[in-house]
């Protein structure tokens, strides 16, 4: 396992990670059987992943309370993150990036992690309804107080994370260290704006959905009805969106051949892409089942080609907005 920082930071993180929004059966598309948990901690674990990713939302609190049952006694050797911003309950403040909502938040997810520190705490997404300096504020007190060692954003814009690290910096406040952004083969939006910011900035890229919901393992295209599975009812529509079918459809052939000279499959042949992108900390991996698990864990040992990396730019490369184009055009 390749051990890279995270962001600007000194601390280091496996180059794959284990998202557990799978901790729990609330969403439907994930399980409760603690074992099950316990084993693919530890299963990731042995492979050499040492951040963990969660969110006080999975599962309505179900996949912290998981999780921190199956890193019992494993805290100190591991890096735990989770995320506030969501609704927890009807209450109108239960929700959001207030001070309020975040301390009592924080206490929550400590209590259900079992644990008295996290070591990453994420925005799960943007407040426009509260000041950002109340939301920095707080999460200054938080890392002050040793609850909190780093802080980071998720499913920002930039223009939003360049917001909260000018106002940080003016204060002389903990600064994000990371943003968590979905990313993967069909959907490169990240590349114009999000990645060249946090490069800039230092922060490094966490991924989610990195298979794109399931897509890019190849059980899916082609017109393919599975019987389970997030795309088992297409009628509820792609999450997270695929905006060419047709597109993502020749990504993943070309995932398929390229899997073939590896020996892998397709799903560990877009994990390994991944990896190898521009500011990538560190990809999530989630799974509902052990044998998922087990095959995504050998993307840490594929090294693509030069060739095969071109290959799968050409078949995924995305269209180029303004300012971009323009930007690009001038070259300056």
């Amino acid at each position: 396992m390749e051990y890279r920082n995270l962001g600007n930071t000194g601390l280091k993180v496996s180059v794959l990670s284990l998202g557990t929004m799978t901790f729990g059966e609330d969403w439907n598309i994930g399980f409760g059987d603690q074992a099950k948990a316990d084993h693919m901690v530890d299963m990731a674990m042995d492979a050499g992943i040492n951040l963990f990713d969660t969110a006080d939302v999975y599962n309505n609190g179900v996949s912290e309370e998981m999780l921190g049952k199956a890193i019992k006694n494993k805290r100190q050797n591991l890096i735990l993150s989770t995320k506030v911003l969501e609704a927890m309950s009807d209450d109108v403040n239960d929700r959001g990036l207030s001070r309020f909502h975040i301390m009592n938040s924080l206490e929550n997810s400590l209590r259900r992690l079992g644990t008295d520190y996290i070591d990453l705490y994420q925005l799960h997404g943007f407040d426009s309804t509260t000041p950002l300096e109340e939301t920095l504020r707080a999460l200054e007190d938080a890392v002050k107080q040793g609850k909190v060692r780093y802080i980071g954003v998720s499913n920002h814009a930039a223009w939003q994370m360049a917001k909260g690290l000018g106002i940080s910096d003016k204060n002389g406040w903990a600064r994000y260290a990371t943003a968590q952004m979905h990313y993967s083969l069909i959907n490169r939006d990240l590349e114009h704006e999000v990645i060249p910011l946090a490069q800039e900035e230092g922060l490094g890229i966490l991924v989610w959905s990195p298979l794109n919901g399931g897509y890019l393992t190849g059980k899916y295209h082609n017109n393919h009805s599975p019987s389970e599975g997030r795309f088992a009812n297409q009628d509820s529509g792609h999450f997270p969106p695929i905006p060419d079918i047709q597109k993502a459809d020749d990504i993943v052939r070309k995932l398929v051949e390229i899997s073939e000279n590896h020996r892998t499959g397709p799903a560990e042949i877009a994990l390994a892409w991944l990896m190898n992108r521009p500011g990538v900390s560190s990809v999530l991996i989630g799974s509902r089942k052990l044998e998922q698990l087990e095959s995504n864990l050998k993307a840490a040992d594929i090294k693509l080609t030069q060739k095969e990396m071109e290959a799968l730019h050409a078949v995924s490369e995305p269209r180029i907005p303004y300012p971009q184009w323009m930007i690009n055009m001038q070259g300056l």
